[in-house]
């Protein structure tokens, strides 16, 4: 057979980026599949199931910038749903292939297995609307337009996108792409910038200014110009004080001595809360504000003082707005006007990642001993990928080291997200360690992966925190509910179940604070091998932003 859709798009992802597809296998996806394999520059990963095999891809394009999963129609797509939602909540390009059933099946109306028997094949496509920014069903004339189309969109949006391909359709002999897909362009029009840089230096001229960063810097790829702005330059030698919110972690190097720590409004360490919101004029980057990165919003933000940048347009003073004004040209707009800036307020010492008391060596492990340890053992190389809940909050206001790349999920919130997605992770950068931190409840949702993790031969890191169930539902509800506890189980022996043994898994585990010392001395060393480390700390012990923001959302979830 000849070059066909199936390869088309293939290659399309292939130029994006795409080295490795997510995926489990069904009858309406094989002959895809088999175009997978056959492909010199991609390689199939199989998952244990389809909900995993989402987390992966998301965690692999949070690395990557673009990320595919195939599913097989209805029941493979719909256990994918929980993932491309969170995809498409945290904007993250995630290309969802789906095998459907022959052309002619779908028009004969033919009541198959994995249909709802009512002969409409377009249920589960109108349910994908909701969770991606555009959907094609694939079909001969038109199939490469689509596919252009899609992904295009894709990037643009930094959102899930959705495919049909039909049996049939896939091999559909069509010609291979004539040129690459043109990068998306800068959007920006020249009259919003000229009035932006007016606008921003009678608002900014002659003022201490305080960025506060979010995670949309780095969905739009503007990682390097938030740098460039907060960093030394000739006009301002100390650079500008900086400080991030917890889901925009890491997108500035936390060790640099402008950075003041990670903001959480009144769950914030005052000096920290105090040079957020007193400034004499705050610029907001990629910022949006959710109930568990503000502790319940309870930041306090005076619009009136803020220069706001949007993805898409920027405000001032909260008034003013400047559109089409991309993120990337309103940060380089910025950075020219920097030294007109008046030199920064004094730099409050952000949090570290060393005790603040020596800790006795046969002391039982706490939260407040066990994360900054934890933390004070990364590497600066890590991927650390810390599932939603005493992990995420545990060492979302610690100070990393330079070069670290922290993700979570604190918007979808979808616990076990964070097991696929650092398998995910560690896939898309294979030179670079991955270190996975969830709890006990949030793995046994998703500890399938861990088979697929051992296959993959993925270098990397989990730290399992067996604290007898879910610790943030506790927290927030119920310390002493049955609905709070999950079976126990012997973690130890579950990588051996899922394929490891001796030569690719080293089992650890830690209930003293000398015993994690040198679990992660161990951990650090071994870099042949997984990691496999099993920490005990109390059933209703919390790290202190975990008890912050139980405080501000049990009220929210109590009202009548």
């Amino acid at each position: 057979m000849g070059y066909v859709v199936g390869d088309y798009l293939l290659d399309r992802l292939r130029e994006l980026g795409v080295t490795e597809i997510f995926g489990v296998p069904g009858d309406f996806n094989l002959q895809f599949l088999d175009h997978v394999i056959a492909h010199p520059g991609i390689r199939w990963i199989g998952s244990a199931n389809e909900l995993n095999a989402g987390y992966a891809a998301d965690g692999y394009a949070r690395l990557r910038g673009i990320g595919a999963v195939v599913t097989t129609y209805g029941v493979g797509e719909l256990s994918a749903v929980n993932a491309i939602a969170g995809s498409y909540a945290e904007h993250v390009p995630v290309v969802h292939i789906v095998g459907v059933p022959a052309k002619d099946v779908q028009a004969g109306h033919r009541v198959i297995h994995h249909t709802l028997g009512d002969g409409d094949f377009h249920h589960f496509r109108r349910i994908a609307a909701e969770v991606t920014c555009a959907q094609a069903d694939l079909g001969a004339a038109d199939a490469c337009q689509e596919i252009d189309r899609v992904l295009n969109s894709v990037r643009v949006h930094r959102r899930p996108g959705y495919l049909m391909l039909a049996t049939d359709t896939a091999r559909v002999e069509v010609s291979p792409p004539a040129t690459p897909l043109a990068p998306p362009a800068d959007f920006s029009s020249k009259g919003a910038r000229a009035a932006f840089a007016q606008a921003a230096r009678e608002f900014l001229g002659g003022r201490r200014v305080t960025v506060l960063a979010d995670i949309f810097v780095d969905r739009v790829g503007a990682t390097d110009r938030l740098r460039s702005l907060v960093g030394p330059t000739p006009g301002q030698p100390h650079g500008l004080p900086h400080a991030t919110l917890a889901w925009g972690k890491t997108v500035v190097d936390e060790s640099a001595r402008n950075f003041l720590g990670v903001y959480t409004g009144a769950a914030s360490p005052p000096q920290l809360r105090a040079a957020v919101e007193d400034a004499d004029r705050l610029v907001t980057v990629g910022v949006q504000y959710t109930d568990s990165i503000t502790a319940g919003f309870s930041h306090r933000i005076d619009p009136h003082r803020t220069l706001d940048i949007g993805p898409e347009r920027t405000v001032i003073g909260g008034v003013d707005a400047f559109a089409p004004l991309s993120l990337t040209a309103a940060l380089e707009i910025l950075t020219e006007l920097a030294p007109e800036f008046a030199g920064p307020a004094p730099v409050p010492a952000p949090a570290t990642a060393a005790p603040d008391a020596p800790l006795a060596v046969d002391a039982p492990l706490t939260q407040a001993a066990l994360w900054p340890l934890v933390a004070a053992a990364l590497g600066n190389s890590n991927i650390v990928v810390a599932d939603q809940g005493s992990a995420f909050f545990g060492l979302a206001t610690l100070r990393m080291p330079t070069g670290i790349t922290f993700l979570g999920q604190p918007l979808w919130g979808s616990i076990g997200y964070a097991l696929p997605a650092a398998l995910g992770a560690g896939i898309a950068c294979p030179n670079r360690r991955a270190v996975l931190v969830i709890g006990d409840g949030a793995a046994q949702l998703s500890i399938q992966e861990l088979g697929t993790w051992i296959r993959e031969q993925v270098n990397g890191v989990i730290i399992l925190v067996d604290n007898n169930g879910y610790a943030i539902e506790r927290a927030i509800h119920g310390p002493a509910a049955p609905y709070n506890d999950i079976a126990p189980w012997r973690w130890l022996e579950l990588p051996h179940a899922f394929g490891g043994d001796a030569e690719s898994v080293l089992t650890l585990r830690a209930t003293t604070v000398g015993e994690l010392q040198h679990c992660l001395t161990a951990a650090t060393d071994e870099q042949d091998r997984l990691v496999f480390l099993q920490v005990v700390t109390g059933t209703t012990d919390y790290p202190p932003l975990v008890s912050d923001l139980a405080a501000a959302l049990t009220p929210a979830n109590t009202r009548t």
